[in-house]
């Protein structure tokens, strides 16, 4: 792979998960983590691909984990949203060390310290070069962040949705579980439906399939991972129509 080709993405939605950014850590932010989702974003952005990411917030709450301790489930999903404008905020500073250009917006609204989400602003942004960091989940609760990763994607009129996951695609069982569960190299909207392969959650893959978005799921720790699919290498698990 040569720096010379070009590549066949000209604007992606990253999803990352809140865990990634807990490296070994239960919870919580870790410098290393950090470090190593920062430099394939900056290696993407040097080849001129406009990037908007959402990001979720597992690593500090998980709402539906919290209804277990008898609190509103829609109380609950407020408390991740504002997790997600957490990590936003953890990655906005951390580009911004980096001298490369980003923004925070979220869907719930937060002026102090966010822009408040805005299709128009969003894709204005990404015209610019800058990465769009999409915090707040849908602003909804009930919801979760793949839902805000699949209705971004859409919005801003992505090539496609890159799914950061620590797995390198999508298996028929938990392959940490079972080691005879299966890899796949190309799904169908309705094959993932169908099998309950659970790699997002209902209302994301619906989404997608009405809109024709296509998912790329795929392990971020792999070296140089994302420099290679953006350069058209056939990576991980693709979902298409």
């Amino acid at each position: 792979m040569t720096t010379k080709q070009k590549p066949v993405f000209k604007r992606i939605l990253l999803k990352i998960s809140g865990e990634a950014l807990s490296g070994e850590g239960a919870s919580g932010v870790e410098l290393a983590a950090l470090s190593s989702l920062i430099r394939p974003v900056a290696d993407i952005l040097a080849l001129d691909v406009e990037v908007g990411i959402v990001i979720g917030g597992g690593n500090f709450l998980r709402g539906e984990t919290l209804t277990k301790t008898g609190i509103d489930r829609v109380t609950c999903d407020h408390m991740g949203m504002m997790a997600t404008v957490m990590n936003g905020l953890v990655l906005r500073e951390i580009f911004s060390k980096q001298k490369i250009p980003a923004v925070l917006m979220s869907a719930i609204d937060v002026p102090a310290i966010a822009e408040h989400y805005d299709r128009f602003h969003a894709v204005q942004h990404l015209d610019n070069k800058r990465i769009v960091i999409f915090a707040g989940g849908t602003g909804n609760p009930l919801f979760s962040t793949d839902s805000a990763a699949s209705l971004r994607g859409i919005e801003i009129k992505a090539d496609i949705i890159l799914k950061a996951t620590k797995v390198d695609g999508i298996y028929s069982a938990d392959p940490k579980k079972d080691k005879t569960a299966k890899r796949y190299h190309r799904l169908t909207y309705q094959e993932v439906l169908d099998k309950r392969l659970g790699i997002m959650d209902l209302t994301a893959i619906y989404l997608c399939q009405a809109h024709q978005m296509p998912v790329r799921v795929f392990d971020m720790t792999s070296p140089e991972i994302l420099k290679r699919i953006i350069l058209g290498s056939d990576e991980g698990t693709l979902m298409t129509d």
